[in-house]
C-alpha cells in the first residue's frame, strides 16, 4: 500500500474503491468534517467520489494531509486537509499516558487506536481545514476536499500512525519512545514485584535435585465408553444425522482406547478413501438401517465415490482389512512361484479351468486374486457380467480361499 516512505513523510497508493471507514477512530474522523460542512450534499457528493476511486495517492506530513481529486474536469484538483500539530508538552503527556497503561500500548501496536489517544489526535469542531484548488466559491469543504476525507478515513483504519504522523510525530521515532517508557516503567515497578515473588538463587534453581518417581499410570479401561447422544432438531437445516455422529463419536472412541493401551492409532496412517470404507465395512448392505445408509451416502459423498463403490470396498474390508481392499483394487504382476502352482491345484481338486490375468484367475462366475500378502481372495459375479464381489475368507492356498 505504502509507495514512499520517510518516517514524517508518506505516500499511500490510491486505495481501492469500495466501503467507507469501519473502525471507530475512521468514523470519527469522518464525523468531525461532517459536523462543520454547511452543506450536507456537498459531503455527499464526496462520499460518492471516494466510493468510486476518484481520489488518487495521498501524502501525510504533519499537519497536513495532500492528494489530487479527480473531478469533472480532465485535470485533477490539488486537494488537502490541514490539522494542527500537537506540542512538545501534549505528546510529553500522550505519550506518557500510552506507556503506563498496558492495553492502550498493545493496542496501538496491533496498529489500533486506544480510547485513551481519542481526544488528543481526533480533530475537534472546526480543527480539520479543508483546501481545493477547484474552482467551487462555496464555503468549504468543497466535494473533492470530503472525498479526501472520506479516502484519509479510509486510510486510517489501517494504519492508525498516519493519523499520528498527522499530528506531528512519525511511527518509528513513536514506537521508540514508547519502548523507553515502557521499560522505565517496568523498572519502577519490578521492586514491588519482587518483595511479592521473591526470586530463587541461580545457584539454587540449577542444583541437582532427586526427583520422587511419577506415580503409576491409571489402568486402560477395558472398553471405550458409550458417547453421549447428539440432539437431533429437524428445524436446523442441513444439520448432521445424530445417528450417523453417534456411529463417529463410538469410532472416535474406540480408537482412543487402542492409542491408550498400545501407543499406536491402528488407524492412523489410512486415507480418506480407506478410513471411509473402514467405517462403512462395520455395517453389511444387506441388512442397512436407515442411520447406516445415510452414513453410507455421507462417506460416498465426501470421497467423490458412488454408495455401489463403497458398498464393494467395504465387502473387501470385511474380507481381509487393508490388504483385502488393495487386492480389490490395485491388480499387480505376481512372480512365478504360487501363482504359477494355483492353476493345476484348481483343475486337480475339480474346481474347473482358470484363466490368467496380471494377478486373477477367472472361471465363468469365479474368481481368485492373489494380494500381494500371499494370500488369495475369492469373487463372484453375475453370469455375463463383469460385476465381481467379494467372498468367502482369505487363504494361502488357492483351493480353501474358494471353498471358503
Amino acid at each position: 500500500m505504502i509507495t514512499a516512505r520517510d518516517d514524517r513523510r508518506r505516500t499511500f497508493a490510491a486505495l481501492p474503491a469500495g466501503a467507507e471507514a469501519a473502525t471507530w477512530w475512521g468514523r470519527a474522523w469522518t464525523a468531525s468534517l461532517e459536523r462543520a460542512a454547511p452543506d450536507a450534499a456537498r459531503m455527499e457528493r464526496g462520499r460518492a467520489y471516494a466510493a468510486e476511486g476518484h481520489v488518487e495517492a495521498v501524502t501525510v506530513t504533519p499537519g497536513r494531509i495532500v492528494a489530487y481529486v479527480r473531478g469533472s474536469r480532465a485535470r485533477p484538483y490539488r486537494t488537502e486537509l490541514g490539522l494542527g500539530v500537537l506540542s512538545d508538552a501534549e505528546w510529553e503527556e500522550l505519550l506518557e499516558a500510552v506507556a503506563a497503561d498496558p492495553a492502550a500500548l498493545a493496542a496501538l501496536l496491533e496498529r489500533e487506536v486506544p480510547q485513551v489517544l481519542a481526544e488528543s489526535v481526533l480533530p475537534g469542531p472546526g480543527e480539520l481545514l479543508p483546501r481545493c484548488s477547484c474552482p467551487d466559491t462555496g464555503r468549504p469543504p468543497c466535494k473533492h476536499a470530503a472525498a479526501l476525507c472520506h479516502r484519509a478515513a479510509r486510510l486510517f483504519d489501517e494504519d492508525p500512525f498516519a493519523l499520528l504522523l498527522l499530528r506531528g510525530r512519525g511511527e518509528r521515532e513513536l514506537t521508540a519512545e514508547l519502548a523507553r517508557r515502557n521499560a522505565a516503567h517496568a523498572a519502577r515497578e519490578r521492586p514491588a514485584a519482587a518483595a511479592g515473588f521473591p526470586g530463587v538463587p541461580a545457584r539454587a534453581a540449577l542444583a541437582r535435585t532427586v526427583l520422587p518417581p511419577l506415580p503409576a499410570p491409571a489402568a486402560a479401561p477395558a472398553a471405550p465408553a458409550v458417547p453421549p447422544g447428539w440432539p437431533h432438531d429437524p428445524a436446523i437445516p442441513g444439520a448432521p444425522d445424530p445417528l450417523a455422529l453417534d456411529q463417529l463419536a463410538a469410532d472416535a472412541a474406540a480408537r482412543a482406547l487402542a492409542l491408550l493401551a498400545t501407543g499406536e492409532d491402528p488407524f492412523g496412517g489410512l486415507s480418506l478413501w480407506q478410513d471411509a470404507v473402514r467405517l462403512a465395512s462395520a455395517h453389511h448392505t444387506a441388512g442397512l438401517t436407515g442411520p447406516a445408509r445415510t452414513l453410507y451416502r455421507e462417506l460416498a459423498r465426501a470421497t467423490g465415490r458412488t454408495t455401489t463403490d463403497l458398498a464393494r470396498a467395504a465387502a473387501a474390508w470385511r474380507q481381509g482389512g487393508p490388504a483385502g481392499l488393495a487386492a480389490l483394487e490395485e491388480p499387480w504382476d505376481p512372480p512365478a512361484g504360487p501363482f504359477d502352482r494355483a492353476r493345476p491345484a484348481l483343475l486337480a481338486a475339480a474346481q474347473g479351468s482358470f484363466r490368467p490375468e496380471r494377478n486373477r484367475l477367472t472361471c465363468t462366475t469365479r474368481q481368485l486374486r492373489l494380494g500381494r500378502d500371499g494370500l488369495w481372495y475369492a469373487y463372484e459375479s453375475r453370469p455375463g457380467a463383469e460385476d465381481w464381489w467379494p467372498t468367502g475368507t482369505p487363504s494361502p492356498d488357492p483351493v480353501s480361499a474358494l471353498a471358503g
